[in-house]
């Protein structure tokens, strides 16, 4: 028999049950839709984060306080209060840094702010007048606190285009006093809206670092340094001049180890990049159960299709089908299962993912792309197929293995 003849015997055999033979399939439709959802929601989600790590500048450096945190359990790193006024000092001066462009120390924490009877919960980031350079922030209205405020420890406030509209409205936002932490300040000024960005801008009120220090967190401490190289090619340089001054600030000598870590753009974007990956794998891999569960359907369905067509077997046999004519044409009833399973799979993962991507694009102020994943989709063509392959195997020998003459006699 033609392998053609076989390819037209097996699909008239799905034909004859085409209910039958879509339920089947819904378990592998559902496994490889969801590894398709998943892995372009995942490409997509990295795309956004690197957008966004790589807006705060390719020449930018983070330092932090406390060891660099390596898991969950070193999340209270970011607490650590190694940081002082005598590192920022030491960062400043040329002679230590002379790769270094500037530096900014950035101290953080969250608080309600309150105007009349509208209270909105924020994250409070205290700076220098620096900040406004850093991360380009233009102003919707007023002006960005001077070196001059920060110094003098001004109760002056930079607030985000959202906080402005939860508490004032549509009312001018400029020289009203809010109230943080139990003391009034000033606005000065409203950024412009941002979007959902790495820093969320939207939802925050910059103040004078000094300020926050002394009236806000009740720390002595800085939380990150955040500082730029005088250009790319000295990054490196600038890193490790970094760590060279900290080091002495901090008398480490030896093998102790450092209590400050040290991070760059590019070495942000890949850990990030690792991570979602990760994830995304992880999750892919999670959605692939569905696929064993849809393939051990597809081998009990088969296994019935073989009991309900013995009586077919047996005539096909006498006919002078061999055991090769068998296996093969309920083999490839299986494969066309899955591959069709498959097939619908990666269409529906793909227009779930657009519509997804689409809806957050439009009603939120997140720049969401939609990525169709090829590989997640060759990958779910060549593991449908398989999976047809493995699990039709047995109900394929089974029937060709069938005794033509018992199979006659089959009721």
């Amino acid at each position: 028999m033609k392998f053609k003849h076989s390819i037209k015997t097996a699909y008239r055999g799905l034909e004859q049950n085409r209910a039958r033979s879509l339920l089947t399939i819904l378990g592998i439709v559902i496994g490889v839709t969801a590894i398709i959802l998943v892995m372009s929601l995942g490409q997509g989600a990295q795309d956004l984060i690197l957008d966004q790590v790589k807006g705060m500048g390719t020449r930018t450096i983070i330092v932090g306080g406390g060891r660099e945190p390596a898991g969950v359990s070193d999340a209270g790193q970011i607490f650590s209060d190694s940081l002082k006024k005598r590192d920022l000092e030491a960062l400043e001066r040329k002679e230590n840094t002379p790769s270094i462009k500037y530096v900014m120390p950035l101290v953080f924490g969250v608080a309600d702010a309150r105007y009349a009877n509208d209270t909105f919960n924020l994250t409070i980031y205290g700076v220098s007048s620096l900040m406004e350079k850093i991360f380009d922030m233009p102003m919707k209205t007023g002006a960005f606190f001077t070196e001059e405020d920060v110094r003098a420890r001004a109760k002056y406030v930079v607030i985000g285009n959202k906080v402005k509209n939860e508490l004032f409205g549509a009312d001018d936002a400029l020289g009203k006093i809010i109230k943080m932490k139990g003391h009034n300040f000033r606005v000065v000024g409203v950024l412009s809206e941002r979007g959902q960005d790495f820093f969320n801008f939207d939802e925050a009120a910059i103040i004078p670092y000094t300020t926050a220090q002394d009236y806000v967190l009740g720390i002595k401490h800085f939380n990150r340094f955040i500082t730029e190289a005088a250009s790319e090619a000295l990054i490196n340089d600038a890193a490790e001049e970094i760590k060279l001054t900290l080091r002495e600030s901090h008398d480490l000598t030896g093998t102790a180890k450092d209590d400050f870590f040290v991070v760059t753009q590019v070495d942000l974007a890949g850990r990030l990049s690792s991570i979602t990956s990760v994830l995304t794998i992880f999750l892919a891999a999670v959605a692939a159960i569905s696929l064993i569960v849809g393939g051990i359907g597809i081998m009990n369905i088969m296994l019935v299709s073989v009991t309900e067509r013995t009586k077919e077997i047996g005539l096909r046999k006498a006919l002078g089908a061999t055991y090769k004519n068998i296996l093969t044409q309920f083999l490839l009833e299986a494969v066309m299962l899955t591959g069709m399973g498959g097939l619908v799979g990666i269409l529906l993962g793909a227009f779930l993912s657009w519509a997804i991507a689409t809806t957050i694009t439009n009603f939120t102020n997140i720049a969401w792309t939609f990525t169709f994943p090829v590989s997640a989709a060759i990958l779910g063509i060549v593991v449908s197929g398989a999976i047809g392959l493995i699990f039709g195997l047995y109900p394929a020998r089974t029937a060709a293995n069938k005794s033509p003459i018992d199979a006659l006699r089959y009721e």
